[in-house]
C-alpha cells in the first residue's frame, strides 16, 4: 500500500514572507520526517506530496495513491483544513483524519458548541461578535474569555482574554476584529483545572490516549495556554497527570464531544472545569499536530505509554479499518 503526504511546511511560508506566528500551525520537517519513518516502519511505501497547490498538480497530472495522511492546515478561512480532503474525496483517494465537513464544522469554535451542546455535552455559554453592534447584544454575565473564531495554537489569546467589562470586551473585540479579520468568540469565563484529552479511532471505537493538565508556571504573565506559552512551553507550562477520578470525567466528556461531531482517527479535545470543578468541552482538534516531541497528543500518550509509533499505528489503523468496511 502507498502512502502519499501532505502538509504545509513551515518555512515554505516563512519564506513567503509568513510571520512566525502566522507560520505557528504550519509543520517543520521534522514532523514530515517522523511521519514518514512511521509510515514506513508499518512497511508501507511512502511518498511526500507537499502543500494544496503540490496535490493539485499531481493529481492533474494523474497521480494517485491508494491513502493518503493528510496534515495540512491550510491558509486562510473556515475551510480551510477541509480543502486538502475534499480535493481527494473529488478524485476518490482515501485518506487519514476527518473528512471536509467535520474540518470545517471544528475550525468555527461557535458552530462546534451549538453541536456538542445539542449533544448533551456541557460547555460554556458563548455569544459571537463579527461586528462592534454585536457587543452591545451580548446578555451573558461577566467575566469572559475573548478569543478569535477560527485560529488554533493559542493565536489571538493573551492576557487581555479574560474581560471584566464592556469597555474591556470593546477594546479587546475591536483588536481581534481587525487583526484576525473574522468573528470573535466571547464565552463565559470558566475560572477551573484546564486539560487536553488525546484520542485514536472513529465513532464507538474511539478511545482515548491520554490526558494532561495543563498549567502556567509563575514565569508567564497570564495563566493561558497562549501563542506564546506553548511557544516557550519548556519554561512557561507545566504538564501533569491528573488523579483518576477527574481523568475518568474528562475522559468522558471528551469521547462524548468526539463522537457526537463525527470526527475519525485522531485528535485532541480541549477542556476547562467551571466553579464546581465540573469538565467543560471547549474546542476539538481533529488535525492534531504531530511533532513527536514538541506536540500535545504525543506528549500526553507518552505519559500513558504510548509512543509515537504506535500512537502513529492506532491512527492509521482507524483510518485503514473504516476505509475498507
Amino acid at each position: 500500500m502507498k502512502f502519499g503526504i501532505t502538509y504545509d511546511l513551515k518555512q515554505d511560508y516563512i519564506a513567503l514572507g509568513f510571520s512566525t506566528e502566522q507560520a505557528a500551525e504550519f509543520d517543520g520537517e521534522d514532523t514530515v520526517e517522523a511521519i514518514e519513518q512511521a509510515l514506513q516502519k508499518m512497511g508501507f511505501e511512502t511518498e511526500r506530496i507537499g502543500n494544496i497547490r503540490h496535490l493539485t498538480t499531481a493529481l492533474a497530472k494523474g497521480r494517485s495513491w491508494d491513502i493518503v495522511f493528510n496534515i495540512c492546515e491550510g491558509v486562510s478561512g473556515f475551510g480551510r483544513e477541509a480543502q486538502v480532503p475534499a480535493l481527494l474525496d473529488a478524485y476518490n483517494i482515501a485518506y487519514v483524519f476527518s473528512d471536509p465537513l467535520v474540518m470545517s464544522l471544528t475550525l468555527h469554535k461557535a458552530m462546534t458548541k451549538i453541536v456538542v451542546r445539542h449533544a448533551g455535552v456541557a460547555t460554556p455559554d458563548f455569544a459571537v461578535v463579527e461586528n462592534e453592534s454585536d457587543i452591545e447584544k451580548i446578555e451573558l454575565p461577566y467575566p469572559f474569555f475573548v478569543k478569535p473564531m477560527g485560529e488554533g495554537t493559542g493565536k489571538g489569546i493573551s492576557s487581555k482574554s479574560v474581560v471584566h467589562n464592556q469597555e474591556e470586551l470593546m477594546l479587546v473585540c475591536k483588536e481581534l476584529l481587525a487583526e484576525f479579520a473574522q468573528p470573535v468568540l466571547v464565552e463565559c469565563y470558566l475560572p477551573g483545572r484546564e486539560f487536553t484529552v488525546g484520542i485514536a479511532g472513529t465513532g464507538i471505537k474511539a478511545r482515548t490516549t491520554g490526558i494532561m493538565e495543563i498549567a502556567m508556571t509563575q514565569n508567564t504573565d497570564h495563566n493561558f495556554y497562549s501563542y506564546k506559552n506553548k511557544s516557550e512551553y519548556h519554561n512557561k507550562v507545566r504538564y501533569t497527570v491528573p488523579e483518576p477520578e477527574m481523568t475518568e470525567k474528562c475522559c468522558q466528556v471528551a469521547i462524548d464531544a468526539w463522537r457526537a461531531l463525527g470526527c475519525r482517527d485522531g485528535g485532541r479535545i480541549d477542556i476547562r472545569c467551571d466553579e464546581s470543578g465540573i469538565p467543560n468541552f471547549i474546542e476539538v482538534n481533529p488535525l492534531p499536530g504531530l511533532n513527536p516531541i514538541d506536540s500535545d497528543l504525543p506528549m500526553l500518550s507518552r505519559f500513558f505509554g504510548m509512543d509515537f509509533q504506535t500512537l502513529m499505528e492506532q491512527i492509521v489503523e482507524s483510518a485503514i479499518e473504516r476505509i475498507h468496511k
